[in-house]
Order: C-alpha cells, then structure tokens, then sequence
C-alpha cells in the first residue's frame, strides 16, 4: 500500500518523510478522493431524518485523508520543492479543486445541509456546533450551490484555473529568486559590508562554482544586508532593481498577464455569486465586513502616519545630502542612509546587536517566553522524521508532561524554499471520537546562515519575525476546538495575525531580552542601555513604514476591489494607488505586484489590510499585559482561554472582548508608533 495511505508507525504518528517519495503523491490523492466520496455518498444515501450529527459533523469528517496528503504535498512544495514536485502540482491542485467543487456544488449535499441550517434551533446546538453549522452552510452558498447548472460548470472553470495560476505564479518567483546572482571580483566593491555577511557571499559563491568572488542572491538574508551597508550605490541600485523587477520583465517568469487573470477570474467568480467585486465576497467573512470599513481604516492611519512621513523623508534627504552629497535620494539609497542615521541618533545597529542574538539563543528564549506566560516545555527530538537535515523538531509538553504538540522549526534559505517566513502545520488539532489529536506545527524562515567562522547571528528584524512566527504557531499548538477546520488559525484573517504580533512586543523588553540575548563569544548578556536604544529606536521612521505596509494594503484592495480588466499599465495603476504614500521618485520598470505572493500565491487577497488591522488590537492586548506585568500567568491565561485554545470556534471580537473585558482601543497602535500623544 502506498507509504501515504498507511497509519503512520513514527513518534506521534509525525510523516515519515524519509519513506515518501514524489510519485507517491497523485495516486495516494486520488484514492484518498475517491474514499472520501463515498463517505459522502453514504451521507446523502442515508434516509434517516437530517440532524447536526449525521449531516455536519458526518461531512466534516468526511476527508481527512485528503487534508494529510494534501498538507503534506503543499508544505513541501513551499519549503522543500524540486522539478518533479513542481510538475506534479500541476496535476494535484486541479485533482483537489475538482474534489472541493464535486462537494460544494452538490446540489443534493447543499439540500441535507440546508435542512440543517432552517431547523437549527430544533437541536440545541453549543456555540461551536453553531459556528461549524454556520460556516458549513456559508461555504456551500459562497463557492455556488445556489447557482444554476451553466453557471456552476463556469464557476468550476473559474476555480480551477485559479488554482494553477497561483502555483505558476509562485514557481516564477521561486526560479527568479534562485536564479539571480550578483557576482563581485572586487574587494573594494564590499566596502562597508559587514565581515559575515561577506564570509556568506563568499560561501554561496563557492556553492555556485565562482569560487574566489561573492555572490549576493535576492533571498532576505543576502539581499537585505547589502542594501543596508553597501557603499557602492551602483551595486545597490542594481541589486536593488533585480530585486523590484521579479516577475515583471517579459520571459519565461514573467507574471504581468497572470496578476489580470487571477484578479479578473476573482472578480467574475464574485460577480457570478452576486457580489460586487472579490473583496465584497471576501470581506463579508472578516471582522472589517466589506471595503468601505478597510478603506476608511487605512485612510485614518494614512492621514496620522503622514506628517510624521514627510518629515521623516526629507530628514532622510537632508543627512544624505549632507553625507555623500546625494541630491537625488533614491529607493535603493533608503536602508542604507536610515541605518546610518538611525545609528547616528541612537548609537544602535544590527552589527551591534547580532552578536547578542545567536539563533539558538532566541529559539531558546522564545521558548521560555512560552513556559513563563503557558507553562509549556520543548523537548528537543531525534527520532522525528524532518524533509531537511536543517529541520529541527521538538515535543511540545505541559508543566505537567502532558503532550501538547509536535513543533518543526526550519531556519535557513536553501534553493528548493521560497522566500519569507511563514507557520504551517502537517496536522491540525481536533477531537476524534472523544481523543483529542493533538497539532503537528510548523514555522519556516530564511534567517542568515552559520558561516565558517560565526554561527546563525540574527538581525534585530529576524528576531522580531522569529517572535511573528512563534506567535502563529502557539496559535496552532494551543489549539483546543471538537472541530479541525474551527481550530488554531482556521479563524476570520484579519484576526488571524493578533497571536503572531502580540509576540513581537516582548522582543523589544528587557525582562524578555535578559532572558537570552548574550553576546555569542564572551556570554555577556545584553547590557541594559543597548536595550534601552532598541526600544528608544523602535519607532525610528515609523510613519514611512507605515505608509509603506498601507501602500502594499491598498494595492491589494484597488486589484480587488472594482473591475481589474481596467488595470492596462500596471506601474500606472500602482503608482496611482499609491502616490500620496510614497515620497520618492517611481522607477520605470519595476513592480510590486508581480511578486506580491501574500495576495496573488497566498490567502491574503483583500485582507493584506489585516496586518495594521490586527496591530490594532495587538498594542491594545499588550497594554494589558504591561499594566499587570509582560509574565502575568493571569493576563496570559485569559490570552490562552479565550483566544489561543478557541480558533475560529466564536465570533473574534467576541473572543477578544473576553480576553480584554472591552473592545480595542485604535489609539493604543499610534501611541506605540509614536504618530499620537502619549
């Protein structure tokens, strides 16, 4: 029998990756389908009155095969990706599109679901029961059970050339960001580099048959320091320029006329349901409800960020004018002179910090961040199996030994991983005949790599995304719902990033920092008034920043929002959208849409919003957490109760109001950044 098809013999039925091969995958799928078919036959077949029980629940649990073999094939196809993977998911995302069209399109199916829906007060059902019942019901409706037979064969047209534009879309990022090398011959083109960051071109050099030179890639760790410290503003601008033109440039990768069809096959998918535009359809399911409510919210902070933007813009022009003498401030030139001046008014840099942040110190203290407020212990393992050497695993307990969860932790850029950071999971949590089948949890990253010389020294910004990251998966650990689609991150997207954000506050406190930040070589711990500039420069061109995060939110809701078969010029239509958030001159021929993976590859279409949506309500939970102390186990067991362990279970602002005892206070994001009176 196929490996995938089998129980699983490992340490806490973990995937045994080491046995899986590729051509495993299609077959395995497609017998999962077929099994998961006749679950779903037998529901309809049966003659017994509809309840929540055979109906709901019985179709809920109708494919879990499915969702393990698929989970397994899409993380792999993100963080460990090859030829023959990349072929086969041309094949498997459409096999699984036709498999969840087969089901929502079900006409009979939709009927027994919707007796259901009309006689819920008949069954007395608890709010978890009703949330399911609810989403169940939605979800029929929103992807077309109401539709006539024409329009349902368009909308299955619709959804499965969506999902193979998506995946072409991400491969054509992957292969230009692996194919990208910017070779140096000459020492005196690194000048203001730091030491490892050359020690590392010169190794990946090596790796790519250059040996004697350095190669600099647009994978984060490489791209980002070089921006920052090169003195060479050629060099920058050229780096710069490969990177902001991915995906743009006619050939092979290029995803200019992929973007108008995704956007136009959304947009004709909403209109076939009767909605105005995809982020109608995809906002009626967010805490925001529809565009009007984003587009007022990233207005009101636009208009608080602005002033001090301006401000922070031409003080930038003005010190590298003073500098170097530079009277035309470019995009390329912005992290190089904000470091320089950020370490000129606050005595603070990255090189000055790395050395207190070795990864396996902040991956030990975010660990104790969650023993202190969770009482959680990670137990490194060995006999899990990993689809990586670099995949580090661990047995998540209790402070009483009872297990939690299985946690993976994959750090480092290699060639078969797309760029970002992101948490995922090979299992998600639920109750199963009266078990509770406990997360298999997952965060992925591309943090700098150990050289020869140095281990994995992070960036302040990577510790903070360590935080992000770990944040999203105490979501999924502490997950603790009857039903896998209710649990962990299954929750509204815009409240999805409240776990993630909140845990990047305590990066910036000393009680935290004392914890684990010591310098690699002599163990000293981080001295207090290094701390003390971490926090002081934290809002250090916030209002630039901000602008920045809203100007990617509102290209986002423009794609998304009205008709994108108007959308003729792509630099156009950006630079319009985003011109009064951008203070710098556009430059001809690059984008940011055609890379922008978050909306056109992953699940942030209409909601990338979220992000400032959800630091609304993360400044305004930690102010919580400071009055009655950053460890409280009180405050922290509220947070567990009524937002980690719920999922989707609840309403998310009803889940925060227990949590909070109020709603959120907007103003508590504009003290942090600093744009409002304290």
């Amino acid at each position: 029998m196929n490996i995938l098809l089998k129980k699983f013999t490992t340490p806490f039925d973990t995937v045994p990756f080491e046995n899986i091969k590729p051509e495993d995958f299609l077959p395995a799928v497609k017998e999962a389908i077929q099994t998961a078919k006749g679950r779903i036959a037998a529901i309809k077949a049966n003659k017994a009155p509809e309840t929540f029980e055979n109906i709901v629940e019985a179709l809920e649990n109708a494919g879990p095969e499915v969702e393990l073999i698929s989970g397994i094939f899409f993380n792999l196809h993100s963080a460990e990706t090859n030829d023959k993977i990349q072929e086969i998911a041309k094949e498997f995302s459409p096999l699984l599109t036709e498999y969840g069209n087969d089901i929502s399109l079900d006409a009979d199916l939709f009927k027994k679901i919707k007796r259901v829906w009309d006689h819920k007060s008949e069954f007395k059902l608890n709010p978890e029961q009703l949330m399911l019942l609810g989403k169940s019901y939605k979800s029929f409706v929103r992807n077309g059970a109401i539709l006539n037979d024409a329009q349902k064969e368009t909308m299955r047209e619709i959804s499965t050339k969506l999902s193979t534009l998506g995946l072409k879309f991400g491969d054509h990022i992957l292969k230009e960001t692996n194919d990208y090398l910017l070779l140096i011959d000459k020492e005196s083109d690194l000048k203001g580099i730091p030491s490892d960051v050359i020690e590392a071109a010169a190794t990946t050099a090596k790796e790519k048959n250059h040996e004697g030179k350095w190669a600099f890639t647009l994978q984060y760790p490489s791209v980002i320091p070089f921006l920052t410290y090169a003195e060479n503003r050629e060099l920058r601008k050229k780096l710069w320029t490969a990177n902001s033109t991915k995906g743009f440039k006619d050939g092979e990768t290029d995803n200019k006329q992929i973007i108008k069809e995704i956007a136009s096959l959304r947009h004709q998918k909403a209109n076939l349901l009767g909605y105005e535009s995809h982020a109608h359809f995809i906002l009626e399911e967010r805490m925001a409800s529809n565009p009007k409510t984003v587009f007022e919210f990233i207005e009101n902070i636009v208009n608080h960020a602005t002033p001090a933007a301006l401000k922070e813009t031409e003080e930038l022009k003005a010190y590298a004018k003073k500098l170097d003498g530079i009277d035309d401030l470019q995009k390329w030139d912005t992290a190089y002179y904000a470091e320089k001046l950020k370490s000129e008014k606050f005595q603070v840099n990255d090189e000055m910090l790395r050395p207190y942040f070795k990864l396996e110190n902040v991956i030990d203290g975010v660990f104790q961040v969650a023993t202190r407020l969770y009482g959680l212990k990670f137990h490194q393992r060995f006999d899990i199996p990993v689809y990586h050497e670099d995949v580090k695993t661990y047995e998540v307990m209790d402070e009483h030994g009872k297990h939690i969860s299985v946690f993976y932790a994959d750090f480092h850029p290699r060639p078969g991983k797309r760029n970002g950071a992101w948490m995922t999971s090979f299992r998600g949590q639920k109750v199963d005949q009266g078990v509770n089948i406990r997360p298999h949890v997952a965060i992925v990253c591309n943090f700098t790599k150990p050289t020869a010389t140095k281990p994995s020294l992070l960036g302040f910004d990577e510790v903070v995304t360590l935080f992000h990251e770990f944040g999203h998966a105490l979501h999924g650990m502490l997950a603790d719902t009857q039903y896998e689609t209710l649990s962990g991150t299954n929750v509204y997207w815009d409240f999805v990033e409240l776990p993630s954000q909140i845990l990047e506050n305590w990066a910036y406190e000393k009680e935290c920092l004392d914890l684990f930040a010591e310098h690699f070589e002599t163990h000293e711990k981080i001295p207090t008034d290094l701390i003390k500039k971490i926090k002081d420069s934290s809002s250090f061109l916030e209002g630039r920043a901000t602008l920045r995060q809203l100007s990617f939110a509102t290209i986002d809701m423009a794609w998304h929002s009205a008709n994108p078969g108007e959308i003729k010029d792509i630099q156009e239509f950006e630079t319009r959208m985003t011109s009064k958030m951008d203070f710098l001159p556009s430059v001809s021929g690059t984008s940011i849409s055609t890379a922008f993976s978050h909306i056109f590859a992953g699940g942030y279409s209409a909601g990338y919003y979220s992000y400032k949506w959800a630091e609304v309500l993360d400044a305004d939970a930690f102010e919580y957490f400071k009055e009655k102390g950053i460890f409280n186990r009180d405050v922290a067991k509220k947070f567990r109760d009524n937002v980690l362990s719920k999922g989707g279970s609840q309403h998310p602002m009803k889940l925060y109001e227990a949590f909070r005892g109020k709603q959120p206070n907007p103003d508590a994001l504009l003290r942090r950044a600093g744009l409002l009176e304290k």
